[in-house]
């Protein structure tokens, strides 16, 4: 199809809040594992029908270090393009509702511990029955099966045994954990991972199927060549800090106005560009530090060598002379950092939507893009059955006095 003919422009068009458009969610989870799969799935543009217990809600509504007029600043992000019902999932009425929107649905996301759906009546065998072509997307700490499967399983218990606990940190401390949920996040992308395989299956055939993505082994999935390391050469990987083993120059350096600078410099001719910034073209030359080899034995000096040159410089000078001489760097960044860099605002990195209490409201824009579908922040996380009215009465028929009958039960 020709890209300027009129067909392909109808089909560009019917797309412009993503290539996932067509598609429509229900998210029945809490929290993050479950939610952040729906998110990501929303900012390529699905129709994501989050599903809310009519009482509270996501406790996502809560988290949150800072809470400006009471209210999260997690739950807008996590909860951005997402339309929220209330159901009582643990009545028989709300999960008769429940089947009623799968029939008109193509995934369901969940991540309940295992079994729990399984008791409300609404397991993947069940809900095949009423649309065999259904995704199911089951995200755990360790699973559906397996002697664990029963087990509560948060984040960061995946993070520990799945790996990545034991070697975050400074050798001197305990095992150190990231600044973000990181456990909960490797299992929800590799859960949309799985949703759009399997979705892609279901168009060409029909089926439907179950996702099962465990906390844990999202986690290990990341853990490169650590099992092969242990069985085959006994090495047991270790916390080591700012640095990687063997792997220099690659640190963390000061700068003279208190900044701190990555500089990655580990391949031989990086190296010898990065001696020739610091005005000591020899340093590729010396039998010290002149192959990757050499530079690891001598990391420690090496390291102490740059550290001293580095302080010499503010950190925006540095980073100008590092990249006029092609040598990988970047300055640590906060937030306040974020905002004020012009490469950020080039690429529309931070993009602000509209909140009904708090404003104008920042947060990070859609990745990856898509050069024809990209996808779209079209609102903040709603607020508790903002879209009950057009879920229940215009796409599932419910009138109006039924509704109030819902209400009265405690169903909605």
């Amino acid at each position: 199809m020709a890209m300027n003919s009129p067909d392909y422009q109808e089909i560009i068009e019917r797309f412009s809040h993503g290539p996932l458009s067509d598609v429509r969610v229900i998210e029945a989870g809490q929290l993050l594992a479950g939610p952040f799969c729906g998110q990501l799935l929303g900012d390529f543009g699905a129709e994501v029908i989050k599903v809310e217990d009519p009482k509270k809600g996501d406790p996502m509504r809560e988290w949150g270090r800072e809470k400006p007029h009471g209210l999260s600043l997690w739950w807008p992000v996590v909860a951005r393009n997402k339309k929220s019902v209330t159901l009582n999932l643990r009545s028989e009425k709300g999960q008769e509702l429940f089947r009623e929107l799968v029939k008109k649905s193509d995934i369901v996301i969940e991540n309940f511990r295992p079994g729990t759906m399984e008791r409300w009546g609404l397991s993947f065998e069940e809900l095949i029955k009423i649309n065999p072509r259904l995704v199911m997307v089951r995200v755990t700490g360790y699973g559906q099966d397996g002697p664990y499967a029963s087990r509560a399983g948060y984040g960061s218990i995946g993070e520990a045994i799945g790996g990545l606990r034991y070697v975050t940190g400074d050798p001197s401390t305990a095992p150190s954990r990231s600044g973000i949920s990181i456990g909960d996040s490797l299992a929800a992308l590799f859960a949309a991972i799985g949703a759009l395989s399997a979705f892609h299956l279901a168009e060409k055939t029909g089926v439907g199927q179950v996702v099962d993505s465990a906390i844990y082994e999202a986690v290990l999935a990341m853990m490169e060549s650590l099992l092969p390391e242990y069985a085959l050469a006994g090495y047991v990987r270790e916390r080591t800090g700012s640095i990687l083993p063997n792997v220099a120059p690659s640190n963390v350096y000061p700068t003279a106005d208190g900044q701190m600078i990555v500089i990655a410099a580990n391949q031989d001719s990086v190296f010898g560009r990065l001696a020739v910034a610091m005005n000591h073209p020899e340093l590729a030359q010396d039998p010290k530090y002149s192959t990757h080899a050499a530079r690891g034995e001598n990391q420690e000096e090496l390291d102490t060598l740059i550290s001293a040159w580095t302080a010499t410089y503010e950190g925006a000078k540095l980073s100008q002379l590092l990249d006029e001489n092609g040598v990988p760097q970047g300055r640590i960044y906060t937030a306040k950092e974020m905002f004020e860099d012009p490469h950020f605002k080039a690429r529309n990195d931070i993009i602000t939507l509209e909140h009904p209490e708090l404003g104008q409201f920042p947060m990070h824009n859609v990745a990856p893009r898509l050069s024809k579908t990209p996808g779209v922040l079209r609102w903040v996380g709603p607020h508790l059955g903002e879209h009950n009215e057009e879920i229940y009465h215009d796409l599932l028929g419910i009138s109006k006095p039924e509704t109030e009958e819902l209400i009265a039960k405690g169903v909605i």
